[in-house]
């Protein structure tokens, strides 16, 4: 796979860090929530990824797996495991790879030099949370996160830290997250100044969802990169005159997703449809219908399984698919 076109150099709000493949949804229910929620405490396992305090005690022995196809050659995966502890100590452990396929050599041209390379990203995942009496939850994760493109590699340490709350009844939960707290303990290059130290991509996040007592109908939204206005890029082979400024409120909306659910109480199945305007701004065609920003996703619970699948779009006139299957080793019993 070459890129064999001149590429456009993007800086400011999104360029500004590495290792973004941590913002990319690790399981089929992520995808179709919008990429990420904090809010949404049931039990899909995968949901501890996007802040570790969801994790409870319907997580307890459940096994995932849950694979994704990104665009040619480009394909992800995950595999988790939950546990609980004397009822209100939950843990689980997740490992989860993007792997980018193999690439050819080529110049600056675009012009093929002859011989292939490979690269692609690991994350580890070990999440702790502790149930605060009936209503309250807290949580904490960490992550060795590293990379390997080609003869350069990368190597870093990452903290997600998070709470949860629900009404008694459930039907209103909230969340609460500061996603990639850490460092680049080794950068991909180094300069005249030794190694070149990265930023890792801090995300804050906040999220609710409410659900109708009497529908089977939950609506929800997550509002994500709190610690930063500006979620814009700069194109820099653009000429001037041809920019343009992102309005306040279309800034604004970039920050969020919403997504709706239906779901019965019984939860064995869910439809969901989530909008991330973020996604939409970013990737949408010019003169040409598509369906960015928006996902696709449903659900079945039978017995022992858990099966998922979701669409998105996260490149130009492509689509991710993404599938997952959770088990509940209880039941083999």
């Amino acid at each position: 796979m070459i890129c064999s076109n001149p590429v456009s150099a993007q800086i400011n709000g999104g360029g500004s860090s590495v290792f973004h493949f941590l913002s990319l949804p690790v399981s089929s229910r992520l995808n179709a929530l919008g990429g990420d929620n904090v809010s949404q405490q049931d039990g899909e396992l995968t949901m501890g990824i996007a802040n570790p305090a969801l994790l409870n005690p319907l997580n307890h022995k459940q096994l995932s797996l849950n694979f994704a196809y990104f665009y040619q050659q480009t394909m992800s995966g995950c595999v988790m495991y939950g546990h609980t502890l004397k009822e209100v100590n939950h843990i689980a452990g997740a490992v989860h790879y993007l792997d980018y396929g193999t690439m050819r050599y080529a110049d600056e041209l675009g012009n093929l030099t002859g011989g292939t390379f490979a690269a692609r990203d690991v994350m580890l995942d070990l999440m702790y949370a502790r149930q605060l009496g009936s209503l309250f939850t807290i949580g904490v994760a960490l992550k060795p996160i590293m990379s390997f493109y080609e003869r350069y590699n990368s190597l870093a340490l990452a903290a997600d830290v998070g709470a949860h709350f629900h009404t008694p009844d459930s039907l209103l939960q909230v969340g609460l997250t500061l996603r990639n707290i850490g460092w680049q303990l080794k950068g991909f290059y180094s300069d005249e100044g030794g190694q070149v130290r990265e930023q890792l991509p801090l995300n804050l996040e906040v999220g609710l969802s409410y659900r109708f007592r009497h529908a089977p109908i939950r609506l929800g939204m997550t509002a994500h990169n709190l610690q930063r206005w500006n979620l814009n890029y700069e194109t820099t082979n653009q000429p001037a005159d041809t920019k343009t400024d992102v309005q306040w409120y279309d800034m604004l909306f970039r920050h969020t997703i919403f997504f709706i659910d239906i779901v019965p109480k019984s939860e064995k199945f869910y439809l969901t449809v989530s909008y991330n305007h973020r996604r939409r701004a970013e990737f949408q065609l010019k003169d040409q219908r598509s369906l960015a920003g928006l996902a696709i996703g449903a659900g079945v619970n039978i017995k022992m399984v858990r099966i998922g699948f979701a669409f998105s779009q996260f490149a130009k006139s492509n689509f991710t698919y993404q599938a997952s299957i959770g088990l509940d080793i209880n039941q083999f019993k």
